[in-house]
């Protein structure tokens, strides 16, 4: 039995159409993988599935009365609020005076979706129960939405669309962002679901050694076109420890033989970059960080890890000075203690920096071109044209990243992918004294993860330069890496 079947399928806008025409099903008791590069078309195939992207008639077809109710959609593009919220800002998480009676907690909203979705019944209140504790949400659900980190957003956001009892989800990207626990306990948990649930699962995946073993077909977009539907046979993944050989069959020779431009921070005189001591950072009766040392000196490359909700992103927007709190606590920044007179401005002008949360505040929908050379700026968008100096830059860092193509396209208009590269090209453009990559491989695919570590490495070769690099992966840790902290 055909649960969804695309036949044929255009759709009706030709800015949204595939290369050729979409011939896909999902037959009873299939579990599928969509996978391909960044940019070669899954979300415009998803879109076409759900319905975003209409179709011609009579070329979609559904097993289910109601789609909108039987066939949900997980994007994780890390919302703070609805997928049309236009009021987030990224320092709006550590702006206290921007919550107040009317903002959501997380059990507020679960509890919401959960009474919609159906009867209350002991049966309901137990699958709520271990969903929560699956997903360690329990203590989480007197938490005010905003002050989500990324990975505890995702947690959220799978919760919500599991007690709509849907008979298809499709989830995009579900494990990124999570840390190693609960990405094994996703796995497990989804298995379990579709065993015991009458739920289908369609994962949208960018990173093919994630593919879990419910799966039971694949299907590959390449060049927006979908191919036909295989069966899945678990294969050897691509080796991201081995970068070279790969970029090399890749066509990525440029990264290793390129030698970047020389450091400003070379004139940059001080060898302490960062000194925190004893810091603590509160918010009501929770406490984020505790007497929390740290001393990160110029040239050193740290590795930043945790737990979902350990306090990475508190800690980093300490750093970037996006968090008012540290005017309250012992930091010193690039020699200077902060609230010693210095502007933000000052700071961030020796800061390059990507994260899920930067990825989210970018709303506005301007070419890669003009996104880039607001990183020489240190503004979300751009408010002053930029030289042809400056346009050359960006060209070259749109070209080391294997985007120069991308240089006129609108950033509404690209891959979730794609845009990821538009934000590190941004990130490295001023080749900045202090380099913070939280989560820089969201969302790229195997290829591009290569060569993303590999620019890094490159990148870090100057001994001038300063990194801190965040993932819950050990594998994408770049070898540049030469000190670490894990916070608890």
């Amino acid at each position: 039995m055909k649960i969804i079947e695309l036949i044929n399928a255009r759709t009706r806008k030709p800015e949204w159409s595939m290369a050729e025409p979409v011939n896909f099903s999902l037959e009873d008791g299939e579990h599928i993988a969509i996978v391909g590069r960044n940019g070669a078309g899954k979300t415009m195939f998803v879109d076409m599935i759900t319905g975003k992207h209409p179709v011609f008639p009579d070329s979609v077809r559904y097993a289910f009365d109601e789609p909108y109710n039987n066939l949900k959609y997980i994007s994780f593009r890390d919302t703070y609020g609805g997928d049309n919220d236009r009021t987030y800002f990224l320092q709006q998480r550590w702006n206290q005076m921007e919550i107040d009676e009317n903002t959501p907690t997380v059990g507020s909203k679960l509890e919401e979706a959960f009474e919609q979705a159906g009867e209350d019944t002991p049966e309901r209140r137990a699958f709520q129960k271990h969903i929560y504790e699956i997903l360690n949400l329990k203590q989480l659900l007197d938490k005010y939405i905003i002050l989500l980190s990324s990975g505890e957003l995702r947690k959220y956001k799978l919760a919500l669309s599991l007690f709509t009892n849907p008979k298809v989800l499709i989830m995009e990207n579900p494990f990124i962002g999570l840390d190693k626990e609960t990405r094994e306990q996703l796995g497990k948990l989804l298995g379990l679901l579709v065993k015991e649930q009458d739920l289908q699962l369609i994962l949208v995946l960018a990173k093919t050694d994630e593919i879990p073993d419910f799966i039971t077909h694949i299907v590959k977009v390449i060049d927006r076109k979908v191919e036909a539907k295989t069966e899945y046979i678990k294969s050897q993944q691509i080796n991201t420890n081995s970068p070279s050989a790969i970029l090399h069959a890749l066509g990525y020779e440029h990264v290793s033989d390129t030698s970047f431009p020389s450091s400003s921070s070379s004139i940059f005189p001080l060898q302490e970059i960062i000194k925190f001591d004893k810091v603590t950072i509160r918010y009501g009766t929770r406490t984020i960080l505790k007497d929390l040392d740290w001393t990160v000196k110029k040239g050193e490359h740290w590795a930043l890890s945790g737990h979902n909700g350990s306090g990475k992103s508190t800690l980093l927007s300490l750093v970037c000075a996006d968090n008012p709190q540290s005017y309250a606590c012992n930091i010193s920044l690039f020699g200077q203690k902060r609230g010693s007179g210095e502007s933000i401005w000052d700071i961030k002008r020796h800061i390059g920096y990507v994260s899920p949360e930067m990825h989210r505040s970018y709303k506005q929908n301007i070419p890669a071109m003009q996104i880039v050379a607001s990183g020489l700026k240190d503004t979300v968008g751009l408010y002053t044209r930029p030289n042809e100096s400056e346009k050359q830059q960006c060209r070259y860092w749109l070209n080391v990243f294997s985007i120069g193509h991308l240089e006129n396209r609108n950033f509404h208009e690209m891959s979730s992918g794609e845009q990821r590269l538009v934000l590190l090209a941004r990130a490295f453009v001023k080749e900045p004294d202090l380099l913070i990559l939280d989560e820089p491989l969201h969302g790229l695919d195997d290829e591009n993860r290569v060569m993303v570590k590999e620019i890094v490495d490159k990148y870090c070769e100057d001994s001038s330069r300063t990194l801190i690099y965040v993932t819950h992966y050990q594998e994408e840790l770049p070898n540049c890496i030469d000190h670490s902290i894990c916070l608890p």
